[in-house]
């Protein structure tokens, strides 16, 4: 019952520009300790993030940036059970390191949107983010603050633990196996959509494509149903994930933008919870990584 959960903000759609970082430390079953820390990107601000978490560059311009506040980080994280809901945080350390040459932490990654879907399936499939889940359960949260995020993912891995008798450790091996024993991929009518594969880590997440891809696209809907998502064709009220072409954002620092992306943006302002990622980071989700970062 020893693990630690991390949750950050991103300033706009690059996941290095963690604008936010929030961890929560679990020992013996209970919130230990907490930690959180404005950051400052070195980057611009996406009005769309801004409208979800309210943090914006006149917040952080006297913030320490990621380099400074890296060794915070490193040392709560380091040898223990590192939890994050679903692996965009994972990755968005892994790309802030990267952006500041930075050695990444050294600990076991869990991520509890897996559990969920293992413990309840009923989740397995679509909502388990954490406001769905924590209504259900009547866990009350602030979203979209990042310690708020991480302390309510702890609560789920305990509330887990408690339901299955299975303890983190153990719940490392048991996210590695299939939800259940008929899930595949398969393919849709038309050239891109896909359905997911039903094991895979980002299963539930519903995709959309736009912009310029590096590959075409068809191979980039493969890889995305491979790693559990469901690839449509168009934004809709089910959309969970908009992928865009890395030149896409770098054009005029985010201006200029597709039918789908502005729509996309439309929905999110109306509560949606779609989560715009550019194209390199999402491929690095869908590509295989060590779980030791």
């Amino acid at each position: 019952m020893d693990f630690v959960v991390i949750d950050v903000e991103t300033a706009n759609a690059d996941l290095s520009s963690i604008c936010q970082v929030g961890i929560a430390s679990f020992r013996d079953g209970e919130l230990a300790d907490s930690w959180v820390s404005l950051v400052n990107p070195e980057d611009y601000f996406s009005a769309v993030n801004v409208s979800i978490h309210g943090i914006d560059n006149y917040q952080v311009k006297d913030s320490p940036t990621w380099e400074d506040v890296f060794p915070q980080v490193a040392s709560r994280l380091h040898g223990r059970i590192a939890v994050c809901h679903t692996p965009f945080d994972r990755l968005a350390l892994a790309r802030v390191c990267d952006r500041y040459s930075l050695t990444g932490c050294e600990c076991t990654w869990l991520d509890s949107a897996k559990v969920v879907g293992r413990a309840w399936p009923e989740f397995s499939k679509s909502g388990y983010g954490l406001s769905n889940v924590a209504a259900h359960f009547g866990i009350e949260y602030q979203a979209h603050d990042a310690l708020e995020d991480a302390r309510c993912a702890g609560l789920l891995l305990l509330r887990a633990v408690a339901e299955t008798g299975l303890s983190p450790e153990q719940w490392l091996a048991r996210v590695e196996q299939p939800i259940d024993s008929d899930g595949r991929s398969g393919k849709w009518p038309g050239p891109c959509r896909r359905e997911g594969n039903s094991d895979g880590d980002l299963h539930g997440e519903i995709l959309v494509f736009t912009g310029s891809l590096s590959i075409p696209r068809h191979e980039a809907a493969d890889s995305a149903a491979a790693a559990g998502c469901r690839v449509d064709d168009g934004v809709t009220k089910h959309t969970t994930l908009l992928v865009v072409g890395d030149q896409d954002l770098r054009v005029l620092a985010g201006h200029n933008k597709s039918a789908k992306h502005m729509k996309a943006e439309q929905l999110i302002g109306k509560g949606q919870r779609i989560r715009i990622l550019g194209e390199s980071d999402f491929m690095r989700i869908v590509s295989p990584v060590d779980a030791r970062n």
